[in-house]
């Protein structure tokens, strides 16, 4: 089959992903077997270009936010059938979706509701799982006592998801930054009760907005550059959600102040396998809200065949650091 693909892991100014005849997915048991017809694009997934090469004589397909068809059904594949319209996001061990074809587990994809396309559907699986899990762990709900949360970058993939399901499932006062007008008012629109600007003193802005601390920050890019101020606004026994971390962490300024830390791995679960099923049930809550009015798509570009160029321009967007929404390339 077709598929993006490349060799050794490269800089945007010497793009090196092309398309390429690659073997057919090998089908597990677990599996389905998709025909894709549109993927959404990542910074996460810009990075690994830029840091993974391939085995030698071999080669790297990335992609792990995917709308399309199953056209084949494992063994031990439960709950879909072959017709079956499916999101989901795969398993960063294995070949991702920027293909023709995907084999994917199961347990992390989920039906599209007929009234949702596959286009915005492929904005949908990435920022959902890892703004939910960030935020609500594994008990799918926040916290005790986090009435007051903090997203900084809101208006990213992960940060426009992580607003609309606070403002979706939760009572808790909803806090964004941007540094842009137009990502200001997309904050706004996914539903934030206060926008201020990062690239400001983001102290001085909450505490002109009567706010002197916070209950949880859900933080989806430079955690370790802004974690002074971050240590300021949060609570005793508050909660930083950061989606990049990275050792070395210096996490000083948060000890005196007894502030637990999550992390969030998107493929944890599957890689794991503790409890993979669940984020098929999430991606399906999620799926239903949209439907119902309750979350809205967060397709802001669309990009029409999975080439190669279109993959390049993508990800000249991506590495802008200036993107609102989600990037999506129908295939």
């Amino acid at each position: 089959m077709k598929a993006l693909a490349y060799q050794t892991a490269h800089a945007l100014d010497a793009f090196g992903i092309e398309e390429r005849d690659v073997a057919e997915p090998t089908l597990r048991d677990a599996d389905l077997m998709v025909d894709i017809r549109a993927v959404g694009v990542n910074p996460g997934e810009a990075y690994i270009r830029s840091v993974r090469s391939a085995e030698p004589d071999g080669r790297v397909v990335l992609g792990w936010e995917f709308a399309g068809v199953v056209i084949q059904v494992g063994s031990a594949a439960k709950g879909f059938a072959v017709g079956d319209r499916v999101m989901g996001t795969g398993d960063v061990t294995r070949d991702g979706c920027w293909g023709e074809r995907l084999a994917v587990d199961h347990r992390v994809a989920a039906r599209i509701p007929d009234r949702l396309s596959v286009i915005d559907a492929a904005s949908l699986p990435i920022g959902g799982l890892t703004a939910w899990e960030a935020m609500f762990r594994d008990r799918d709900t926040l916290p005790a006592g986090v009435d007051r949360v903090l997203v900084v970058g809101g208006a990213g993939g992960v940060g426009s998801m992580a607003i609309q399901l606070l403002k979706a499932r939760t009572g808790a006062f909803v806090i964004a930054t941007a540094s842009r007008p137009e990502s200001t008012a997309w904050c706004t629109v996914m539903g934030a009760d206060l926008v201020v600007d990062h690239s400001r003193d983001v102290i001085a802005q909450l505490g002109a907005a009567g706010i002197d601390q916070v209950d949880m920050v859900l933080s989806t890019a430079g955690t370790a550059g802004n974690l002074s101020w971050i240590a300021r606004l949060l609570r005793p026994f508050g909660h930083l959600s950061a989606v990049d971390i990275a050792p070395p962490f210096d996490a000083s300024p948060i000890v005196s102040k007894s502030i637990s830390v999550h992390t969030e791995m998107v493929f944890a679960k599957v890689i794991s396998g503790f409890n993979p099923a669940s984020q098929g049930e999430i991606l399906a809550e999620i799926a239903d809200r949209v439907v119902s009015g309750g979350l809205r798509p967060i397709v802001t570009t669309r990009l029409d065949g999975l080439t190669a160029r279109n993959m390049k321009t993508a990800h000249d967007m991506l590495e802008s650091r200036r993107t609102i929404g989600k990037i999506v390339i129908v295939a």
